[in-house]
């Protein structure tokens, strides 16, 4: 057993960027009334502490009452694995034989935080049953404090995410340039390959490399087989990973010689729908104003039918993350928010195509992360 801090994840930030956001946590704390936040598994952690917790059965969790010291309860054998931050929270180890939950619930009690409580998105189920019955008449919430922080990316944030970006950016490069090698390997082969770019490239971790061919394409989150790529077929590549604890994802497609009417009509208009997407990403405008903004022209050339997922989803810590871009999300985009605008187009039984950039709100505009090329590049295989 080799306890290692999780991959990918980025390096410690200044105490003074933590006791920032812990304070900025607590200002909405106290806007929306919360008595306690309760931190645990996911990205809300490190985001508030530096400290990735491991996904153990051993619980970890963040005690920020709105008033009064945060405390980390942690298993003592993992306490040394935690960078101190003085002025953010304390650490207070649990040992084997003590029971964590009735902790938490203890520290609860003794800042006053029993009524309403923020759990984190991703606390195990098991932690929440136990606790409930120890805060009793307790009244729970999602802990959005923290989510809707991580929405707004400061600028060493986005510097980051540009940083990602332009490593998946090289390889998309590659690949439109024919210096991947294709037709004739297997989808998993050329997936690993991207995977193995992906590390080359300065990434910690592989998130996802999606490879489809033909048929394959139509399924948006296909998992990369045996299928043997072939000649005069779309092959449609979606791939990401975690780079100094920022995600990348970028999307292209190629064509395997040279595409019939159909496939090259279709891709035409999934170009000028992305760029439609990508330019309504203005700050103010709704989230669900970048969706309707592809989906329109998209509709309008008879494909609604075959565009069937959202238009994008924030990134950054996580390769999914809030806001996304749907109908129905009328949320206000703001200067900082990250998100993909990803339409794609899905025949069932003969091909699909998506095209994917990741975009910054900004007070000057939309800013693309992505620029490999957006045209149905044609390789001569």
């Amino acid at each position: 057993m080799v306890p290692m801090q999780t991959p990918g994840a980025a390096a410690p930030l200044s105490t003074a960027v933590y006791a920032d956001r812990l304070d900025r946590a607590r200002a909405q704390m106290r806007d929306k009334n919360i008595d306690v936040l309760l931190l645990s598994l996911g990205l809300d952690l490190p985001y508030i502490t530096g400290y990735h917790a491991m996904p153990l059965e051993r619980l970890t969790m963040l005690v920020v009452p709105r008033e009064g010291e945060a405390r980390m309860v942690i298993p003592r054998m993992e306490a040394p694995r935690v960078a101190p931050q003085p002025g953010v929270f304390e650490i207070h180890p649990w040992g084997e034989t003590e029971n964590p939950v009735e902790i938490v619930a203890r520290l609860a009690r003794e800042a006053g935080a029993t009524h309403n409580v923020a759990v984190g998105d991703q606390m195990w189920a098991r932690f929440l049953v136990e606790l409930l019955p120890l805060l009793p008449g307790a009244q729970y919430q999602r802990a959005d404090v923290v989510t809707s922080m991580r929405m707004a990316k400061d600028a060493d944030e986005i510097a980051a995410l540009f940083a990602a970006g332009a490593a998946v950016d090289r390889i998309a490069g590659e690949l439109q340039a024919g210096n991947i090698e294709l037709v004739g390997r297997t989808e998993a082969a050329v997936s690993a390959d991207l995977g193995e770019r992906i590390l080359a490239e300065g990434h910690q971790v592989v998130n996802f490399a999606i490879v489809a061919a033909g048929e394959n394409a139509a399924s948006p989150h296909h998992s990369p087989g045996d299928r043997v790529i072939r000649k005069n077929e779309i092959l449609l590549c979606d791939f990401g990973g975690t780079m100094n604890g920022y995600c990348s994802d970028i999307t292209r497609c190629v064509y395997l010689g040279t595409p019939p009417a159909e496939v090259a009509d279709a891709y035409a208009v999934l170009q000028e729908a992305q760029a439609a997407a990508v330019a309504a990403g203005v700050v103010g405008a709704p989230c669900e104003e970048v969706d309707r903004a592809a989906r329109r022209i998209i509709t309008a050339a008879g494909y609604g039918d075959y565009f069937f997922h959202r238009t994008g989803h924030g990134i950054g810590m996580e390769a999914h993350e809030d806001p996304y871009m749907v109908e129905g999300n009328s949320q206000p985009l703001a200067a900082g928010h990250a998100f993909s605008v990803e339409p794609g187009i899905y025949v069932e039984g003969k091909w699909g195509m998506r095209l994917e950039d990741i975009v910054v709100a900004s007070h000057d505009g939309p800013v693309p992360m992505n620029s490999a090329r957006h045209e149905l590049v044609c390789l001569d295989v």
